[in-house]
């Protein structure tokens, strides 16, 4: 366990150390600057890129700004004035985590229910009405499942507030919108994992020994349907939790999301950079969490040696 600690820790330096520079060179690639303005004259324009270090040369940049990275220091906002890059993601990452987790939580307990009860209703009414239920949250994109939720019980029944996260209640519309795609996604693969799982020898030996459907279902069955549901996990978890742009948009949250629009839009060079890293971070402790799950669900998974016998 140890060995396997060390070993993501490794990867995970030097695969924000490849992000990072990947994103500075982007960045750089792209034309014009932050402060690039026609209303401001151009000698504060230069003023301002000296300020910011911007007339240097890129490698002079890019040494300056890796060394402030590994010292844990992602700078200042280029427009929002003496705010610092790791202020602004603490101040609104907290939102965008707590509806992200109730998503992922409402995703895991639909998702899962749903593919489990179509699978053992196969080629029923059941497994009929879930699929359809898993092609329209599939089908339906969030910018138009968000704001007609929105307009119809928020502004038209008045059964939950139109925007902010307030109250327990301003959660349910988001979360719907939010976990949508993710719960039809989990429907599907645990249904078709759980119908290949059913007819499996081990299950008909369960079976014939006289075990109950609902330990059959529970304790041998689903333990193994689970893992491409853990796979998916792992992403899912990173993307929700760093917040939607579509969803914090429409219903007015102050999340990270809007960030990531705010700071490509102005080319704030740090900020963006900022974000970037931290979205990588969260990316690699899913994922190292993921391959904690592996093994608990499944024993025969090792986790520095692989499958074994």
């Amino acid at each position: 366990m140890a060995r396997f600690v060390i070993q993501k820790l490794v990867s995970t330096v030097a695969s924000l150390l490849v992000l990072a520079t990947a994103t500075f060179v982007l960045m750089k690639l792209i034309p014009g600057n932050p402060f690039l303005n026609e209303k401001t004259p151009r000698a504060i324009q230069e003023r301002i890129m000296s300020f910011y270090g911007l007339d240097r040369p890129i490698w002079e940049q890019y040494f300056k700004y890796m060394g402030k990275l590994l010292s844990g220091d992602l700078g200042i906002s280029m427009k929002y004035q003496y705010r610092s890059v790791a202020t602004m993601i603490n101040e609104s990452f907290y939102l965008s985590a707590q509806l992200g987790i109730v998503s992922i939580i409402a995703s895991v307990i639909f998702g899962v229910g749903m593919g489990v009860v179509a699978a053992l209703y196969h080629r029923k009414l059941l497994d009929n009405l879930t699929i359809v239920i898993a092609v329209l949250g599939v089908s339906i994109p969030s910018f138009v499942l968000a704001p007609v939720l929105q307009y119809y019980f928020s502004a038209e029944l008045r059964w939950f507030p139109v925007t902010g996260l307030n109250s327990p209640f301003s959660y349910v519309l988001p979360t719907i919108a939010l976990s949508a795609l993710s719960v039809a996604f989990i429907a599907r693969l645990t249904r078709s994992t759980m119908v290949e799982v059913l007819n499996s020898d081990y299950i008909r030996t369960a079976r014939s020994k006289g075990l109950s459907g609902f330990v059959v279902t529970t304790r041998h069955a689903l333990r193994n349907a689970l893992l491409p549901v853990v796979t998916y996990l792992g992403p899912l978890t990173a993307n929700v939790i760093t917040g939607s742009i579509v969803i914090e948009q429409v219903f007015g949250i102050a999340g990270i999301g809007q960030h990531f629009v705010t700071s490509i839009n102005n080319r704030d060079y740090t900020l963006i950079m900022g974000l970037t890293i931290f979205y990588g971070i969260i990316l690699m402790v899913c994922r190292f969490l993921t391959d904690i799950a592996y093994a608990l669900v499944d024993p025969r998974i090792k986790l520095t040696g692989g499958k074994g016998g």
